[in-house]
């Protein structure tokens, strides 16, 4: 029979890796001095932003991690270490750690990953500073849009001179 140690450090080690897999990014911070209030409160902004917080044993995070795309991490993992797994938008939960750190500066952030790109503080803070999805998507709308309407502008301008011609030789013949 498995010690419990060892049991736990297993389920650890695949929660992780199960969460890699279905992660756009991956973050490490630093959580020392931290209360656990504080920290369920950032836990629990990441989780609306479809982003957890999980902390384990650094042995057991540079294990997980090692092998996978973003091994590179394993060398910020030491002290207390916080890793954060972001499934669908990055720009939110950047904003979520760029403004809990703001709020309380014992959360430091130690580097990531979007997709295969490596992060450091300044692409976070870059991140944090995005407009929403919907706002970016919204914007590449108008743009893809300006130059239809202005296009149907033109036409509808052309258009009206012509009519205000013909109605000029009109009323000229005496029609």
């Amino acid at each position: 029979m498995k010690k419990i140690g060892l049991i736990v450090k297993e389920t650890s080690k695949n929660r992780i890796k199960d969460a890699l897999k279905g992660s756009d990014s991956v973050m490490v911070v630093k959580y020392s001095g931290l209360s656990s209030p504080d920290l369920a409160v950032l836990r629990n902004n990441l989780k609306i932003s479809k982003a957890g917080l999980m902390v384990v044993k650094n042995s057991v995070a540079r294990l997980s991690l090692e092998g996978s795309n973003v091994e590179p991490l394993v060398k910020s993992i030491e002290g207390p270490c916080a890793i954060i797994f972001v499934k669908d938008e990055p720009v939110a939960a950047s904003k979520v750690l760029f403004n809990f750190a703001r709020d309380h500066g014992q959360l430091k952030f130690e580097g990531g990953f979007l997709k295969d790109k490596a992060l450091d503080k300044k692409d976070i803070e870059i991140l944090a500073k995005l407009p929403p999805k919907e706002v970016l998507r919204a914007h590449v709308a108008m743009a893809l849009n300006a130059p239809i309407q202005k296009l149907v502008l033109v036409i509808n301008h052309t258009l009206s001179k012509l009519v205000n011609c013909l109605d000029q030789i009109k009323k000229k013949k005496g029609g």
